[in-house]
């Protein structure tokens, strides 16, 4: 009885087997099919790409240029064709302000012996005193080009457009172009926005020979070396809107600037930059408010040829495996200007014009080190000679040399030191002093000042 019921478990179970069976063979030789149809389709492919390398070894040069398609250029991110940033240009802001305690009265500042161009600041005002902030919009237009523009808010609420240019992306053999309103490329610090100056003014010779930062709206075109020395060189022309320079009625190029930059590294821990540069500009009528012998107001003015030579050079060191960061940056830069033309007094009312030539230079040597992570230290010298001008007025003995109080023969200096403290590469505060012989006189003046500066926003890397 018990065997008949086994046998009959065991043909239901063999029952239930077989079509189990069936399926799995089934699906097993589907998938080999499916395998085989791969191997078939990669082999037909990989034939082909190996026919089509045969062709194109054996295939001519200018049929092989024919051949092969140019590559569509991919859209950069950021740009308008792109995606992720898209129509949406980083921004960026620098807020600044200080505290400033100063000795002589601020309002009577000047540099001694050269001629003004309403560009220097000075020690600036007393008291609490906003600074002037940056708005910065920049992104990728294309993949041809960048733009960038950067508007100066000053604290009395007046907005200046201080930089506004495109820049090429892709010019080939290591050239860039840049067009719009810039700084220029000479020296070293003319390029570098105030807020990342070692110091909380520009030097001495920045603001004698050009007012401030010299930009003017114009083209430039850099070319960069194939080596390893880095080896830079540059020329610029504008409208000549920048002093010492004027804008004239004219068509074409007001001026050039021709520069070179070469650096490398030396070991390890050091590196370095220089540089050379000259400018060539016109003034015509380039005006200025003065006195004469009897210190009655009046306007004077040059017209003719300014040229300038500069000479720059910059040396980082930190030593290697240090592990509280130190470094040392030495900086300075030389420059002499030599201007020949006419020079025109009292241009309201006498009116008496003859030859004007002189030559001037003037230098500035610094050294910041940081001594800890987010702390630094700087001394820097400032030194000008406006040499003995050659005034046809007072040559011929028309006018006294007193009737041209400015160019009296000066050699202004100054000596700047400073403390500051880094708590992030977005904010600093700092603390400065000077001793100021900058009028030329025995008015030497003391002032300190206490800066911050914050920056809030996208912010690329500073040069080098």
């Amino acid at each position: 009885m018990m065997s008949c019921k086994a046998l009959a478990a065991l043909l239901a179970l063999a029952g239930m087997t077989v079509p189990v069976l069936g399926h799995a063979a089934d699906d097993v030789a589907s998938l080999r099919s499916e395998l085989q149809a791969l191997k078939d389709e990669y082999k037909t492919r990989v034939d082909a790409l190996e026919q089509r390398i045969t062709q194109l070894e054996n295939a001519p040069v200018g049929a092989l240029a024919e051949a092969t398609p140019a590559p569509q250029p991919t859209p950069a991110m950021g740009s308008s064709g792109g995606t992720g940033t898209a129509f949406n240009p980083a921004v960026s802001l620098i807020l600044s302000g200080n505290y400033s305690h100063i000795d002589q009265d601020p309002e009577t500042w000047r540099i001694g012996g050269f001629l003004p161009s309403d560009g220097e600041v000075g020690p600036g005002e007393r008291s609490f005193n906003l600074g002037e902030s940056e708005l910065t919009l920049s992104s990728n237009v294309d993949p041809y080009f960048s733009a960038q523009m950067t508007a100066a808010l000053s604290a009395e609420n007046e907005v200046e457009v201080e930089e506004a240019f495109f820049r090429t992306l892709a010019l080939p053999d290591g050239f860039t172009a840049k067009g719009g309103r810039f700084f220029s490329g000479f020296g070293y610090l003319n390029e570098v926005h105030s807020h990342a100056w070692d110091f909380a003014d520009q030097p001495l010779v920045y603001q004698a020979f050009f007012g401030g930062q010299f930009k003017q709206d114009g083209l430039q075109v850099k070319w960069l070396a194939p080596t390893d020395l880095f080896i830079e060189l540059g020329a610029e022309t504008g409208n000549g809107s920048g002093f010492p320079a004027t804008r004239r009625n004219r068509n074409g190029f007001n001026g050039a600037t021709l520069f070179a930059h070469v650096g490398g590294d030396y070991g390890d821990a050091t590196s370095w930059r220089a540089g050379a540069a000259y400018l060539d500009q016109r003034a015509e009528d380039r005006s200025f408010e003065t006195v004469d012998e009897f210190d009655l107001p009046l306007t004077d003015a040059f017209t003719g040829k300014s040229r300038t030579w500069v000479v720059d050079g910059v040396l980082k060191w930190t030593p290697i495996g240090d592990p509280n960061r130190r470094q040392l940056k030495l900086q300075g830069e030389y420059m002499q200007r030599r201007e020949t033309g006419l020079l025109a007094f009292d241009t309201a009312g006498s009116n008496l014009t003859d030859d004007y030539r002189t030559t001037q230079s003037g230098w500035y040597l610094q050294g910041v080190y940081q001594f800890l992570p987010r702390w630094r230290a700087g001394l820097r010298y400032d030194s000008l000679d406006s040499g003995t001008p050659h005034i046809g007025l007072v040559e011929s003995g028309e006018l006294p040399l007193s009737a041209f109080p400015l160019l009296l023969p000066a050699d202004p200096d100054r000596i700047s030191i400073m403390l500051d403290w880094n708590p992030s590469e977005f904010s600093r505060l700092r603390a400065q002093f000077d001793w100021d012989d900058a009028r030329g006189a025995d008015d030497r003046d003391r002032a300190l000042r206490l800066q911050y500066i914050y920056g809030i926003g996208a912010h690329g890397a500073h040069k080098f």
